[in-house]
């Protein structure tokens, strides 16, 4: 496939200068960050191209030599763009602005990461909420050392690796030059300190795994496979960072007296033919218990009744779905001679009212 114009790609006029190119750039790569452009699947492609757009169109030969022969003369000088270098779009966010993006760069403890787990609940628990305890892994701080890593009474010393900034210095090369990144030392995990004497505990970690429980709140309402996130819950970070999220994903067991559409329910009842043709009352499963229903005279198979405020309620909301009972007319396969003598009985007292194709099959 044939490359796009560089200029194009960038947005800006063959006469564009270095500073607009540049800021072009910065435009784009903030448009196609992936923590703001999930979703687009290309936004990483479409950033790449933006970054060897820029990476020849700032260097003034390879400019020049674009702007007279176009992609080919770049083929046929052995130009091949310095960006492949890099592993992931990621990095190459983290050379061009900084680790945090748009500012500076992240440094110290990393915070903790975040914790998924799944609780199952019935659809009479939907109607009015409940709670679940619920017991998971997680990474806690250390209580004999207090997350400090260092045994009770010992010394923590300053990172002789990193000098106490919790950050490395490393050279990469880039569309901007020689660019100086930070990562995060690994001496100290990017704490700055050391203990002399680690923790016999955590062995120095900080941070120790064992069970948790947590009592959750399920709001009435909840649907399958929602989530409800808990902040803090999660794994403990390293020492002054914040501790990771709890994730509860939702999940309600299916109920085969009912079928759910939001906050309505659907039933089915089974209705014997001699009921349908002269009507009745009936009893229908309903989430509280058990529901009367009117069978009008003469339904139809596939019919529907609506009982009002039979449903769910809304996720944090008001009021009530409605229940919908759908009429299925049974018709018994196996009749006594006299069950079907009747039954010919009223056959031949409707003849007249059936349509003659009707009359005809006897």
């Amino acid at each position: 496939m044939a490359k796009r114009d560089y200029y194009e790609v960038l947005g800006v006029g063959r006469g564009a200068s270095e500073a607009e190119l540049k800021r072009s750039f910065r435009r784009l790569a903030r448009e196609l960050h992936p923590d703001v452009n999930a979703h687009d699947p290309q936004a990483e492609e479409k950033f790449k191209q933006a970054a060897e757009a820029y990476e020849v169109l700032s260097d003034p030969e390879r400019r020049r030599t674009y702007d007279q022969f176009g992609h080919e003369g770049l083929r046929s000088g052995g130009w091949s763009s310095e960006t492949a270098g890099f592993s992931s779009i990621q990095d190459i966010f983290q050379t061009f602005f900084g680790d945090s993006f748009g500012g500076g760069s992240s440094r110290g403890p990393v915070a903790g990461g975040d914790i998924l787990v799944e609780a199952e609940v019935t659809l009479a628990e939907v109607l009015e909420g409940t709670e679940r305890e619920l017991s998971f892994e997680a990474i806690e701080v250390c209580e004999h050392c207090h997350g400090n890593g260092a045994e009770p009474g010992t010394p923590i010393r300053t990172c002789e690796r990193c000098e106490g900034s919790g950050q490395l210095r490393e050279q990469v090369r880039s569309v901007f030059g020689q660019v100086i990144r930070a990562v995060p030392c690994d001496a100290c995990d990017g704490d700055g300190r050391v203990a002399e004497s680690p923790c016999d505990a955590c062995d120095g970690a900080g941070r120790v795994s064992g069970e948790r429980t947590w009592e959750v709140d399920i709001p009435a309402g909840i649907e399958d496979g929602q989530r409800i996130r808990i902040s803090g819950a999660g794994h403990a970070g390293g020492v002054g960072a914040r501790a990771g999220d709890l994730y509860v994903q939702v999940a309600v067991a299916a109920d085969e007296r009912f079928v759910r559409q939001g906050t309505e329910l659907i039933t089915r009842l089974e209705v014997p033919v001699t009921t349908a043709i002269l009507g009745g009352e009936m009893t229908v499963p309903s989430i509280e218990g058990i529901e009367a229903v009117m069978v009008p005279a003469g339904v139809q198979h596939g019919d529907v009744a609506v009982l009002g405020g039979g449903g769910l309620p809304a996720l944090r909301g008001r009021g009530r779905g409605d229940l919908h009972v759908v009429f299925e007319v049974s018709v018994p396969a196996e009749l006594t001679e006299e069950q079907l003598a009747l039954v010919r009985q009223l056959d031949e007292s409707l003849s007249e009212r059936q349509p003659a194709a009707r009359r005809e099959r006897k």
